[in-house]
């Protein structure tokens, strides 16, 4: 006999179904994939099971792994605090406030054990729900300040899930006990702020990992071991490419060997922009904020921006507090002195280039002959990331993009996106990136504009995907504010995902600044402004594509080309000339003429993974040539005449799809 007033759940109706099989952990209800103790909402029509090996499957595994840690922590370290715990794309984490210090190595093993033994009790999940002081009453008498403070951001209906005798505020889903979980493993610790904040105070991130099996757990820890020894923070270091220093946070220094890739990078766009019929600009870094004002960026991402103050802005704030009461300015909040202080601010330093190229299409009048207008940009931006978030080049304060923003029309649009996709397979097929995935990202709930131009712009975008004959991804209501989106994901040399190309239809910009140009009507239309990146951050692409090659550049990109290696020093002269002559066709060469034994000059060669070795000794320079070794085909080539070798590296030192051979 069902309780009274108990509301339906996702397990009675597959239960009713008898569609509740034992590997079945959730309901994918109504398309939407929900744990198996959720109430149905009233007029839920297709319930189906999830079993444990469905992708759909794996964050309810992860994030209940997490609540697994935290009871196990909390068992062992009586005292500890508990803040977030997420599932992640890799696993799940969740942050600490351990009195007394960090954790061990030591500490992660003896909490994984303790997890073991949860995971064999083979506890229910349970779902209650309550209301917010129902919640704050729990929280509070389990003493969690991190809880109690996220409560009074959250908007009903509020839940908590409970396992055992563990309870924590959460709005799930879960799998249906403890025991399904099968293949648990915690990877690291990190220190991290609540909330993102340096300002707040520093927890203990414990970050593990889980799978639906051992294997797939096996192969993911494999994966890990191979993501270390190609971190592009270690190979930065070792390969002298990159380096960081405290007095500028969170902003690259690219040595020598660094810039030199990194200017390879971008000048191979900037070719690809000859072209493609791209026009590079140059913009201000430093605008009047009431460009953002326009654009909208503030005060919304004022956070985000860094602000620019002169020496007249200082005068101005010294005025303006030179006024007020002790007792008034003793009295001011965080945000009442931030308030105060960004009053007293002029300029902001710009976080993205697409105001500034608004700026530049208004100075000038526009007819529908004009468009489409290409607008490409390397300008450096600046953005304001928090200490806890920012990590190598994947996520710094300081970057450029290879940033380009197209007006046109609207019936122009599809063909623009396919230049674009073409483009873009073109760049990547010469990076050897080869797995690529397409998203099209859809109308948001708040938007800009009306349906009627959404479903233009929608099916331009979805057309020229089709034309190319592509396969695709639809991500319903993830599109921006002002214009769905194309995203391009692609997975590197050991299978780990990463968004890098977008190209995004905005409706908001144009008209915001009022932009126009002359029609063949001869009326005034607003254009539709295409945002697009390939690389995206070229910082952040170094970083991802020096852990795809392991830091093996190709020869097209590799700092050094050629590292000619003398036998003795008597045969010096010999490889500066062949150094010089290289210099001269343009290649990138460098010579090795100390004291040192050869084989230790070849050792050193290797370890900055130098596409060729050439080796110098009497028989090479009485038969003008080079004994060459290849890195990438990893075999000697043997003697070969030095126009032989000159025209073989320029061959290569094209991208591929510019090589005739």
């Amino acid at each position: 006999m069902s309780e009274p007033n108990r509301q339906i759940t996702a397990r009675d109706r597959l239960e009713a179904s008898d569609a509740l099989g034992p590997r079945v952990v959730a309901a994918r209800v109504d398309g939407r994939v929900v744990d198996l103790h959720t109430p149905l909402a009233e007029g839920a029509r297709e319930v189906a099971p999830v079993d444990v090996d469905d992708p759909a499957a794996l964050p309810l595994i992860r994030h209940s792994s997490a609540h697994v840690m935290a009871d196990a922590v909390q068992r062992l370290f009586p005292g500890t605090k508990v803040a977030f715990g997420p599932a992640t794309d890799q696993g799940f984490y969740y942050d600490y406030d351990r009195p007394g210090g960090s954790f061990t190595e030591e500490d992660l093993r003896a909490i994984e054990e303790k997890m073991l033994e949860i995971i064999e009790a083979d506890r229910p999940f349970r779902r209650e729900e309550v209301t917010r002081e129902q919640a704050r009453e729990i929280l509070q008498a389990l003493d969690e300040p991190y809880k109690l403070e996220h409560l009074e951001r959250l908007e009903p209906p509020i839940s908590v899930y409970r396992h055992g005798d563990w309870v924590d505020l959460c709005e799930g889903p879960h799998v249906p006990s403890t025991g399904f979980l099968k293949a648990v493993k915690l990877t690291s610790v990190a220190g991290a702020y609540w909330r993102g904040d340096e300002r707040n105070p520093m927890l203990q991130r414990i970050y593990g990992t889980a799978f639906a099996s051992p294997k797939a757990l096996r192969a993911h820890l494999k994966q890990l071991e191979e993501a270390k020894k190609r971190d592009h923070r270690k190979l930065g270091k070792e390969l002298e490419l990159i380096a960081f220093h405290p007095l500028s946070p969170a902003s690259p220094f690219f040595l020598p060997r660094g810039a030199a890739v990194y200017n390879r990078l971008v000048e191979y766009i900037r070719d690809l922009y000859v072209q493609h019929g791209y026009q590079e600009v140059i913009t201000p870094q430093i605008f009047d904020q009431s460009l953002f004002v326009t654009s909208g960026h503030l005060p919304g991402y004022a956070e985000n921006m860094f602000m620019a103050a002169t020496a007249e802005d200082m005068e101005r704030a010294a005025e303006r507090f030179a006024g007020q009461s002790a007792e008034a300015l003793g009295d001011k909040s965080r945000e009442g002195w931030a308030t105060e202080l960004s009053g007293t601010l002029r300029f902001g330093i710009k976080p993205m280039n697409c105001p500034s190229h608004c700026l530049m299409f208004g100075m000038s009048h526009h007819s529908y002959r004009d468009l489409p207008m290409r607008l490409a940009d390397f300008g450096r931006l600046h953005r304001f990331e928090r200490s806890g978030v920012v990590q190598g080049l994947t996520r710094v304060r300081t970057f450029a993009q290879d940033d380009a923003h197209i007006f046109c029309t609207l019936d122009q649009v599809q063909g623009e996106i396919t230049a674009f996709l073409d483009l873009v397979y073109r760049v990547y097929q010469d990076f050897g990136f080869e797995d690529i995935r397409l998203v099209l990202a859809t109308r948001p709930d708040d938007r800009l504009g009306g349906d009627d131009v959404w479903d233009r712009a929608e099916r331009a975008l979805e057309d020229a995907i089709r034309a190319k004959q592509l396969p695709y991804e639809i991500a319903e209501g993830e599109g921006a504010f002002y214009g769905p989106k194309i995203e391009l994901h692609l997975k590197d040399a050991i299978g780990r995902s990463w968004q890098l190309a977008t190209i995004q239809a905005d409706f908001n910009l144009p008209e915001r600044f009022e932009l126009s140009y002359v029609g063949e009507d001869n009326h005034a239309h607003r254009p539709v402004m295409l945002h697009r990146a390939i690389l995206g951050s070229v910082e952040r692409f170094f970083g991802v594509l020096t852990e795809h090659v392991g830091g093996a550049f190709p020869t097209w990109l590799a700092p050094e080309q050629v590292a000619v290696l003398t036998v003795s020093e008597k045969f010096n002269a010999y490889a500066e000339e062949v150094v010089a002559l290289c210099a001269s066709r343009g290649l990138r060469a460098v010579a090795n003429t100390s004291s040192d034994k050869l084989g230790a000059k070849i050792r050193a060669a290797r370890l900055m993974r130098v596409p060729y070795l050439a080796i110098v000794g009497g028989r090479e320079v009485e038969g003008r040539g080079l004994s060459l070794r290849s890195r990438d085909e990893d075999k000697d080539l043997g003697f070969m005449p030095l126009d032989e070798v000159v025209a073989r590296l320029e061959n290569e030192a094209l991208p591929p799809s510019s090589r005739t051979r």
